[in-house]
């Protein structure tokens, strides 16, 4: 449409940005709800919405026919239908006849209309757009040659995309117009209201709602304010208004045909009424568009109509539907009542178990024990522990149910409804029962109705161990409420139900449907109750937050308050319209002004369940929790501690900066379907007050003094977060400390530099005694084949400028201090060529600071992308002599003794690159006391010698020693420069990040990327060894040291957030990570550590009304109305109705959830 601007993936993600956030904090509650652009834009959409189409208000002067030709468009139905009208009254033709004939010449005009608009898209006439400052009319206005010029037809007449849709809707609207003459015929519209007076007006606003629902098909459709799909790809959003329009004629059809069903006719009566205010109906979006009417209509059959549930996705959603309703009709033309009985329990039974599920696991254990071979991994939400246990008791269950049905229908004493009958002494067992199963449930969370404290639940949650202790008595209750509910519940509703006296009447459709009409309907009454509670609790939470918190007070919340309070009853009962329709309750912009928003499906949102996410860094994070939470998930939903769990239940999780979205997607007989989200952890100011909130309300619930008495209240009932309780999972939990005081200690970075080189040689041991055993081989094969044996050191000559601008001494200034309080630790870019750029190898850089970034492509592969990685380039490094150099080629001698094979370095990492002062300095600075002890400690023999002597052996010898000596210490040197000083915190953090200054060994090192990895891991072990040295103590010798770098190499992963192997460690869940940065606020340098442990998640229930109401203001705001104003009002932090939070959970585009699990299949067995 034009003026229509929609980008709501960057929208709601711009809207959260810091800078956004910071200036909403700051702004008063008063702000626009639309600013003046969107107004502008909404007060033109909205008349064309409600006309259907038509388009009288614009935002520049057009000609008067363009005006004309839509008002004629628009009455052209009226005036066909008019035609066929008067033909009838004068009894020219009868009523079947007069309908035929409008509905052909509609179907005509609509041919020709689109056969014009084709051949209007089809001219290449180009119009030029006249210059404005309004953007509004930048987008809008346009140039008109004549009444039928081309320009004039796209504006009126916009077409079609497909053929297809053009016949189609064609001779839809052919059909709408003979369907229409007839539902509106002066004699018949008489007969049904009894008074002229009231047939004319049904007559008049009859018409124009058929003009409108004709224009929006075949002339100009408008934009909805009942969007589902966010791009309407096949064209759905015409048929909207066309189909009620079917569907009111088709009762009347049926009345016609049906003469003595007085139901049908009031029903008919009431539709005749309800057929003139179609229009605001449409205009205010109760009535949802076909996609949404036909999901959500199955799942009403299904739920309430055919005994299913809310499936997870449409495809099962589909299937389930499908088959329920032919065991419904199959039901039907059983005249055994012992075989309708059996037939409906035992498919029943079957059906309310995830058969999906058990198939695909048992399909792929079939497939193991065929190939006999290790079978591929099941997808994320598979659950492999389904066992012949499990398989067994669900035929015992199945084999128990058809038992217990056949023998109560067989011999039972059938008898209506009375004390003494059998049928109602089992009803009032299942009425206790059913109440202490609720007992049980309530039992198990932290507060009773959401009001009062469980004088049972622990008080003081802070340790998993504390709190696994002290819920052993409550996971014993939980044990009796789930046998209860599982073995008992069945067989008890099972036995109600065979007893019921209308399965001894012949086949009809109550029993096929729901055995008893009474027991369907208390389902649907204990639906419908739920959410009218919770809606009105929406509705009043919102009404009253308008005006008790400050910071939500606007100058209108008195008048709202008070219109709320004198049109209550009005109030109530859209409250009560939306609860029938199980629609949401729209708050329009999350102010108290309430609309009844179109029914949907329960997921809320048009897309398949964790297909899209706004992946980052730390999505990684929730990819290693989710695991272990639905572990969690399993025993608290199967004890009750999560509450009732129905389709379409929220709960919110809260772990440091983490929070955790979990919505109940499907429920069965001992499986549950969730889908897990995960918010972003950026510290927003919106964001962060949110939190905040929400951690005071997890602290009032779960901390709190063991001398605490008696039932204390929920201090934050009014908040739509109800915590329910605490879950043990093993996940990361994250701390940054400040280094200062350690990383700039002089006598630290002294140490730092003896510990270097130990670092080194230890690692340069241990990796060369895991290599392959043939690997050294193979590298001598290859090097005796090259000659000469004398690898000279300049073989490779250093970098070197091309020309004397490259040499700038302005580029030499790039390792000075005041670089690394910039954004990235990397140097000023440079022609590649020139000798002064060099990218370093395999190595990604961070955001220096606490909180360290990735520029993130697809975290599904194994790697993150080079193209998204900061490359680090150094520049300025002087220009090489290429005159004679001072340096000595070390000559590949063979090594002493054959066992120093196992632990000899690589042949292409001995040549040499320093001068001979270099070497005799490497001498004096070699640890070769630690050398000794490291090679006599390894194991990694298995020879008929003793190892201690093969060891002693390797020890002495000196070829051995003296390659070690090289390259350990020229790696020490090259990760130090020209001037082996003492490092500077800031050369830390930049070699640490893998920027090495330059030196006349760099371009040595970085041909070697192996070697390099290697240097770069000793340099970062050594960082994190000085850090444990400052704040734990000294090591006092070599043994200590040995064991802190084995679990450096074993327990740890030391390196950049930004790394993709940080990714991998911790999917592997790595017992620690660390990464150092710096902030740049507060001018330090920083650690950040990650601790892998099991640590309690909070857990609470969310007001499902509440959320569903707020995600469809969201889809009318940002769909509809566009307003994707970062600093709209209702984006603002909202203490009570997590405003924030809960737009970030909406599914993309709308929302912005970092992380969203597929379909995850709880089994609570």
């Amino acid at each position: 449409m034009p003026g229509q601007r929609l980008f709501p993936g960057v929208t709601s993600r711009d809207c959260c940005s810091s800078k956004g956030c910071d200036q909403m904090s700051r702004m008063s509650p008063d702000v626009p709800l639309l600013n003046a652009y969107k107004q502008d834009f909404f007060l033109k959409r909205f008349p064309q919405t409600l006309l259907g189409g038509p388009r009288l208000r614009l935002g520049f002067r057009a000609p008067p026919y363009v005006y004309v030709n839509q008002i004629i468009l628009f009455l052209m139905p009226w005036v066909w239908g008019g035609v066929g009208t008067l033909l009838y009254e004068f009894a020219v033709l009868e009523d079947y006849y007069t309908a035929a004939l409008s509905g052909g010449l509609m179907l005509f005009t609509a041919f020709v209309i689109q056969l014009t608009a084709v051949y209007a898209r089809s001219q290449s006439t180009t119009v030029q757009r006249i210059l404005a400052s309004d953007i509004l009319a930048e987008e809008d206005e346009h140039e008109f040659s004549s009444c039928t010029g081309a320009e004039t037809i796209k504006f009126l007449i916009p077409g079609k995309k497909y053929m297809a849709n053009t016949i189609f809707h064609s001779v839809l609207a052919g059909v709408v117009c003979a369907l229409g003459t007839w539902y509106l015929l002066p004699y018949r519209v008489t007969l049904l209201c009894g008074n002229l007076g009231g047939a004319t007006l049904l007559f008049v606003f009859g018409w124009v709602t058929v003009c409108i629902g004709e224009y929006s098909l075949i002339v100009n459709t408008a934009t909805e304010t009942a969007t589902f799909q966010t791009q309407d790809t096949y064209e759905l959003t015409p048929l909207m208004r066309p189909l009620y329009i079917v569907f009111f004629v088709s009762v009347d059809l049926a009345h016609r045909f049906m003469i003595h069903v007085p139901a049908l006719e009031q029903v008919n009566q009431i539709l005749h009424i309800l057929f003139i205010f179609l229009p605001f109906l449409w205009a205010l979006g109760t009535l949802p568009p076909p996609d949404a009417l036909f999901l959500w209509a199955m799942e009403q059959v299904l739920e309430f109509g055919l005994g299913g549930s809310p499936m997870s996705t449409h495809l099962r959603l589909l299937a389930m539907f499908i088959i329920s309703a032919g065991v419904a009709v199959t039901s039907y033309f059983i005249p055994s009542p012992v075989c309708v009985v059996l037939f409906m329990t035992g498919l029943g039974f079957l059906l309310s178990l995830n058969l999906s599920e058990m198939g695909f696991i048992f399909k792929h254990h079939v497939t193991r024990h065929r190939a006999r071979t290790k079978p591929k991994a099941l997808p994320s939400g598979s659950r492999t522990q389904f066992t012949w246990k499990e398989c067994g008791f669900y035929i015992t269950m199945l084999a128990l149910a058809l038992v217990e049905s056949s023998v109560l229908h067989h011999f039972a004493e059938f008898s209506h409804m009375s004390k003494s009958s059998s049928q109602t002494i089992v009803g009032y067992m299942l009425m206790i029962l059913l109440a202490l199963l609720w007992i049980l449930r309530e039992i198990q969370t932290v507060y009773i109705f959401g009001v009062f404290r469980n004088p049972f639940y622990p008080k003081d949650v802070q340790t998993v161990t504390v709190f696994l202790k002290k819920q052993a008595k409550l996971m014993k209750i939980g044990v009796a409420r789930r046998i209860l509910l599982t073995l008992v519940s069945p067989l008890a509703m099972i036995a109600f139900l065979s007893l019921d006296s209308s399965l001894q009447r012949p086949p009809s459709v109550a029993v096929s449907i729901g055995f008893t009409r009474a027991f369907r309907m208390v389902g649907i009454v204990r639906d419908r109750l739920v959410q009218f509670v919770s809606k009105l609790q929406f509705a009043l939470t919102v009404l009253l937050a308008s005006w008790t918190e400050k910071k939500q007070r606007r100058k209108s919340a008195a008048t709202l308050c008070v219109l709320n309070t004198v049109f209550s009853p009005f109030v109530l009962v859209f409250v009560v319209f939306s609860t029938l329709l199980s629609s949401p309750l729209l708050p329009l912009f999350t102010l108290p002004v309430f609309l009844v928003g179109f029914p949907r499906p329960i997921q809320s949102w048009p897309g398949a369940v964790g297909t899209a996410a706004s992946v980052c860094a730390d999505t990684v994070y929730y990819h290693q929790l989710v695991p272990g939470l639905t572990v969690a998930l399993q025993s608290a939903m199967a004890a009750g501690s999560l509450g009732l769990l129905l389709p379409g239940s929220h709960y919110l999780g809260r772990f440091q900066d983490r929070l955790l979205w979990i919505m109940i997607l499907e429920r069965g007989y001992t499986y549950c379907s969730v889908s897990i989200k995960g918010l972003e952890l950026q510290e927003t100011s919106c964001h962060t007050a949110e939190a905040g909130r929400v951690d005071e309300v997890f602290e009032g619930a779960f901390v709190q003094e063991e001398s605490t008495r008696g039932c204390s209240l929920n201090e934050h009932f009014g908040n739509i977060l109800t915590p329910c309780t605490v879950l043990p999972v093993k996940l990361y939990s994250d701390a940054r400390n400040v280094l200062s005081g350690i990383i700039d200690s002089h006598e630290n970075l002294k140490e730092f530099k003896d510990d270097l080189a130990k670092v080194l040689v230890w690692l340069l041991i241990q990796y060369c005694s895991r290599k392959p055993s043939g690997q050294e081989n193979v590298h001598k094969t290859e090097n005796k084949r090259k000659a000469p044996l004398l690898i000279p050191s300049t073989s490779r000559p250093s970098p070197q400028p091309q020309g004397p601008e490259d040499t700038d001494s302005s580029e030499s200034d790039n390792w000075c201090d005041e670089n690394i309080f910039d954004d990235e630790p990397t140097s000023k870019k440079g022609k590649e060529g020139n000798g002064q750029l060099k990218v370093l190898p395999g190595t990604n850089f961070p955001l220096p600071g606490s909180a360290e970034l990735w520029k993130v492509g697809d975290l599904s592969r194994d790697k993150v992308p080079d193209d998204t990685l900061y490359k680090s380039v150094v520049l300025g490094y002087p220009a090489a002599d290429k005159g004679k150099q001072d340096m000595v080629s070390i000559p590949l001698v063979d090594l002493s003794c054959s066992p120093s094979h196992a632990v000899s370095l690589p042949e292409e990492w001995r040549s040499n690159c320093l001068p001979e002062a270099r070497i005799k300095e490497m001498s004096s600075i070699f640890p070769e006391d630690w050398y000794q002890f490291v090679l006599r400690h390894l194991e990694c023999f298995h020879s008929e010698e003793k190892p201690s002597n093969v060891l002693e052996e390797i020890a002495k010898d000196k070829v051995l020693k003296d390659s070690y000596v090289h390259v350990a210490m020229t790696c020490y040197f090259s990760l130090f420069g020209i001037d082996n000083m003492t490092p500077s915190p800031s050369h830390i953090l930049k070699v640490y990040s893998g920027v090495l200054p330059w030196s006349t060994a760099f371009d040595w090192l970085m041909e070697k990327p192996e070697l390099f990895q290697l240097a770069l891991k000793a340099f970062r072990y050594t960082l994190k060894l000085m850090i444990d040295k400052a704040s734990l103590g000294p090591i006092d010798n070599f043994k200590e040291l040995t064991s802190c770098l084995e679990e450096y190499e074993n327990d740890w992963y030391i390196g950049l957030v930004s790394d993709g192997k940080w990714k991998e460690a911790v999917l592997q869940e790595k017992p620690y990570l660390f990464s150092l940065g710096y902030d740049p606020n507060m001018g330090v340098y920083t650690g950040r550590v990650l601790t892998l442990g099991e640590l309690l998640i909070q857990l609470g229930k969310l007001n499902a009304e509440a959320v569903r109401g707020q995600w469809a203001n969201l889809s009318w705001e940002l769909l509809y109305a566009t307003n994707d104003d970062e600093e709209r009002y209702s984006m603002q932090a909202h203490p009570l109705l997590l405003r924030n939070l809960t737009v970030q959970a909406a599914d993309p585009p709308l929302g912005y959830p970092i992380y969203s699990s597929k379909p995850l299949h709880i089994h609570l067995f």
